[in-house]
């Protein structure tokens, strides 16, 4: 399977859009979604096109896509409106060989990793920077924000099918590409 992996779309519909044309264009079978769904927090600026509603239904046509997993910013309110669940810490996907551990990474991160967890692929979000690299048997990826990116960064997704993970921005050109 192909799964693109976004984070912290924080209620842009117009963000979301731009992600999901570039799902579409690669031929993406899933989306795995890292948090920080529909709202933007009380510490971030609201981002441009910022449509909470917009974005519930533009994920809702994509339900039976979508693995999706709570971000610091998610309320119970939010399940409500999603037609997929969103309100677990982590998911942990299994995808032929590989062990895949999905979270936010306000609880579980690459300092405090889930107990257990030695090799496999690690994929978190929040900080709103995108991350790739190997770690002895694991490999760590955060793939940005689409909305908000920190740091004077574009706003950035991931694609990953068997064991590779591609970064890119969300214009579609290729930034980081690593293999376990």
């Amino acid at each position: 399977m192909t799964y693109m992996i976004i984070s912290d779309i924080h209620g842009s519909e117009i963000a979301l859009k731009r992600a999901l044309d570039q799902y579409e264009r690669l031929g993406c079978d899933g989306l795995i979604i890292l948090g920080d769904i529909l709202y933007h927090g009380p510490r971030n600026p609201l981002p441009e096109g910022h449509n909470p509603k917009g974005v519930a239904e533009l994920l809702n046509q994509y339900s039976t896509e979508i693995i999706a997993v709570r971000g610091n910013c998610e309320a119970e309110v939010d399940q409500m409106v999603l037609d997929f669940p969103c309100m677990s810490d982590y998911v942990l996907i299994l995808d032929n060989d590989y062990r895949i551990f999905a979270t936010h990474g306000h609880i579980y991160n690459p300092n405090q990793l889930p107990k257990g967890f030695s090799e496999g692929i690690f994929l978190f979000g929040h900080t709103h920077l995108w991350e790739l690299r190997i770690d002895k048997n694991r490999m760590i990826c955060n793939p940005g924000s689409i909305a908000l990116p920190k740091e004077g960064r574009l706003p950035t997704f991931a694609i990953y099918s068997s064991g590779k993970i591609v970064i890119y921005t969300l214009y579609g050109e290729v930034i980081l590409e690593k293999s376990l």
